[in-house]
Parts: structure tokens; C-alpha cells; sequence
């Protein structure tokens, strides 16, 4: 990374910030709305252009939907220009994922080499290399109890949203719960009670304020208006072995019956159980997810909340 910046994106980071990443919840400011790639205007140029297959349309679970009460549900978006999309978000019940949106344009991967140069020049780490998606998502949306396979950060753009972040134990993230999400390509979620809601940490994000949690920290979060932020990831050694040690685990148990657990081995364990799990993944005994992406409604102005329902199918596009 460059050691001259052409922004510095990263508004109020101290020594306190740089010694507590990625070990605790932190927030801190940043300047991604002084980009100008967050207004109506841009949002919509950017849905007009984006990769369709790198653009999901969702819609939350709807408690009196017959067919669909508590699923996160994906939508048919063809066709359909940036600006309705945006009203849907606005208006309705819509929450838009622009996939790897900071990466593919370069506009959006000149700011998102700022956050994150920022952040290597601040804690001394060169070997960030983040994919950034971002987030339009409307008043109500809700996003489920879940937790990221890798390190998350979550910068709030516009709006209010609020997010619970949880103890990272057995109770809120057992071993057999993080071992089946991984054989999950489309599912995060986790098993969640509301008194989980009693031990949570909750934080009411305001435009220009980031946060980030140690490494697979459950979370949920709550609109609280029409929001958009942007979410960054990245792998490290630890999340790489983790999940590797935990694939090991889920194969073992999956196809030879074997029972491990990672919160209880020890380092010599998990390191072994790494590299098998590297190894068996490489070679193709991870059991394979057979979930499939299925679009349950379209996007139509129309419509109230801009949602038409539709005939189950596979997504192709």
C-alpha cells in the first residue's frame, strides 16, 4: 500500500483504535460520504451498471405470509432501472446487496483502497485485501441473527441502523451451528432466542460511523430509516485455519461418524485439523450443500411495497 493517500478516509482513528482492532467492538468515524458515491444520484448509476449476477433483491420474512414467514427471500430484479429499484428500497420492504460493488467499479475501488490504506498505515498491517459489497436497504429491513466467516467491518453511510453484537461463546455460536453454515453458500444465520437479546451489546450507527467486532461475533441488525452502508471483509491466517479446522470437524462427523469440537482442542489440534481440513476440501470429501437459491417474487412499481409474489425457481441470472 502507497504511503501517501490521496484521502484520508479514516476521520478520528487514535493509538486506542489501532490497539483494540480486531480484539474488540470498536467504532470510528470515516469519509465516505465526502466521495459523493453514496447519492441517490450514484446509487443509481451503479445499480443501471453492476454485474446482475453480482446484485441479490431481497425481501424480509413477512410473519403473515403464508408460504414465507421468516425467510429472507430473493427476487427477480430483470429489467428493472436503478431508480425503481431504489424507490423499492426506499419505500418498501427491499434490501439490496451490491456485491463486490466496491471492487468491480473503479471509482468505488479508489475509496475502498483508501479505507483500508488508512487502516494499514494506522495499525502497520500491509496485507488487507478486502472485498466490499454495499448495502441499500429500506426503513423495516432486518437482518437475522447470523456471523461472517471472515473479518467484517461495517460502514454506515446514511441512515440510522442499529446492531446487537453478542459474546462470542457456546451459548450464541456453538461449534455445530458455525460448522453447518460453512456447507452453506447461502446462509449466515445461526440458531437465535430473544433472551440472547439480554447479553447483547447494541450500538445505533449514525452516518459517517464504522464498526467492527472480533472475529465471528454473532450479530443481528435493525433499520431504524432508508439506510445504505457499505460491509468489507477480509481473510487473515486465523479465520483461514479456523474454518479450515472446522470444515475437519463437520467432514469427520459428517462421513466417518467421528465427533470433534474446536472450542474444546487445543492449538496442536486445531493447527492439524487446519490443514486436513485444507487437504479434504482440495480433494473433494466436504460434504456438499444442497440449498438452492430460489427466486420467490419480483420487483414491480406497481405493487404495494413494490413485490409481486411468483412460482418458485431456481436463480439463473
Amino acid at each position: 500500500m502507497e504511503n501517501k493517500l490521496k484521502r484520508d478516509m479514516l476521520s478520528d482513528w487514535d493509538q486506542t483504535h489501532t490497539q483494540r482492532f480486531q480484539k474488540d467492538i470498536m467504532t470510528f468515524g470515516h469519509r465516505l460520504n465526502e466521495t459523493g458515491l453514496f447519492t441517490d444520484e450514484a446509487l443509481i448509476a451503479l445499480l443501471n451498471k453492476h454485474p446482475s449476477n453480482m446484485l441479490d433483491v431481497c425481501t424480509m420474512g413477512d410473519p403473515e405470509h403464508p408460504l414465507y414467514p421468516n425467510r429472507f427471500r430473493t427476487g427477480d430484479f430483470r429489467n428493472v432501472d436503478g431508480q425503481v429499484l431504489l424507490d423499492a428500497a426506499k419505500a418498501g420492504k427491499v434490501w439490496i446487496n451490491v456485491r463486490r460493488g466496491m471492487n468491480i467499479h473503479p471509482e468505488y475501488k479508489e475509496a475502498l483502497d483508501e479505507m483500508y490504506g488508512g487502516i494499514a498505515q494506522q495499525t502497520g498491517n500491509k496485507a488487507y485485501n478486502a472485498n466490499g459489497g454495499i448495502l441499500i436497504s429500506s426503513p423495516v429491513a432486518k437482518v437475522p441473527y447470523h456471523f461472517d466467516k471472515t473479518e467484517t467491518i461495517l460502514w454506515h453511510v446514511r441512515g440510522k441502523k442499529r446492531i446487537y453484537i453478542y459474546p462470542l461463546t457456546q451459548k450464541f455460536i456453538p461449534d455445530r451451528a458455525y460448522e453447518s453454515t460453512l456447507l452453506s453458500y447461502l446462509s449466515d444465520d445461526l440458531p437465535y432466542k430473544s433472551e440472547f437479546d439480554d447479553h447483547a451489546q447494541v450500538f445505533d450507527l449514525q452516518p459517517d460511523q464504522a464498526i467492527s467486532w472480533p472475529l465471528n461475533s454473532p450479530h443481528r441488525v435493525d433499520n431504524q430509516e432508508f439506510c445504505v452502508s457499505v460491509t468489507t471483509e477480509y481473510s487473515t491466517r486465523q479465520s483461514g485455519m479456523k474454518n479450515a479446522a472446522m470444515i475437519a470437524n463437520a467432514t469427520l462427523r459428517h462421513r466417518f461418524g467421528i465427533t470433534s469440537d474446536y472450542s474444546s482442542a487445543g492449538p496442536v489440534n486445531r493447527q492439524i485439523k487446519s490443514v486436513f481440513g485444507r487437504v479434504i476440501k482440495k480433494v473433494g470429501l466436504v460434504p456438499e450443500d444442497n440449498m438452492e437459491d430460489l427466486v420467490t417474487f419480483k420487483i414491480d412499481p406497481k405493487s404495494p411495497n413494490f413485490i409481486i409474489d411468483t412460482d418458485p425457481v431456481k436463480r439463473d441470472f
